[in-house]
């Protein structure tokens, strides 16, 4: 009698992938990160293996409206095409086979000053509202996968944890994980990582993105 597949969970660090699929002018769409997780399940490895679910890691746009310094303008953020492109994102998403979204928040921290602005070297400088931009802290999506992986292992959900990410912050949660018996698959598209997040994974799956 043949031995069960394993069954494996992909965990999609969103701030890192979308920098990977694209840029400011052309931002990632749900579609590229679809085909992405299509293109990992399709790796020779993970072939031989069930996926038990996709776990997308992100935060909802900030939708307040504030007032703009040094201007009588006040900026709705839920009209941005930034925020616009992340809604239409994550409902797509919301709705694609095997994901499930796990949203952190996002809060507004007021302002800051452009580096363009923090590099000018003349004694005197004029600020105007264009040389200022939003502080737009997010919080909760590092815990959240860190929880996942944890919880993923205990429960005997997935027997392999594929972590798509560049953050060593994870490091903790990976070599718990490895300790309580899952295996670790990494998943760095080509960036340059720390050598303890290669240290404590089991294997790098290299993924073609052209």
């Amino acid at each position: 009698m043949s031995k069960p597949l394993k069954n494996y969970a992909i965990l999609i660090d969103a701030g890192f992938l979308k920098r990977k699929l694209g840029s400011q002018e052309n931002p990632a769409t749900a579609e590229k990160i679809i085909d992405f997780a299509e293109r990992l399940k399709r790796h020779e490895i993970l072939q031989q293996m069930s996926l038990h679910r996709i776990y997308y890691y992100d935060s909802p746009p900030l939708t307040e409206r504030v007032k703009v310094p040094l201007s009588t303008e006040r900026m709705n953020f839920a009209t941005t095409p930034l925020a616009k492109n992340n809604s239409a994102l994550l409902q797509k998403l919301s709705h694609a086979p095997y994901f499930a979204l796990r949203l952190g928040e996002v809060a507004f921290r007021g302002w800051k000053l452009n580096q363009k602005i923090l590099n000018d070297s003349h004694e005197t400088i004029t600020i105007s509202k264009d040389d200022l931009s939003p502080n737009i802290t997010q919080k909760g999506v590092d815990m959240r996968i860190g929880l996942d992986i944890a919880s993923l292992t205990l429960k005997k959900q997935a027997h392999v944890i594929v972590l798509v990410t560049g953050d060593s912050d994870f490091v903790p949660a990976m070599k718990f994980a490895r300790r309580e018996g899952a295996q670790l698959f990494l998943v760095c598209l080509g960036h340059e990582v720390k050598d303890d997040l290669i240290q404590h994974s089991d294997m790098s799956l290299k993924i073609d993105l052209t």
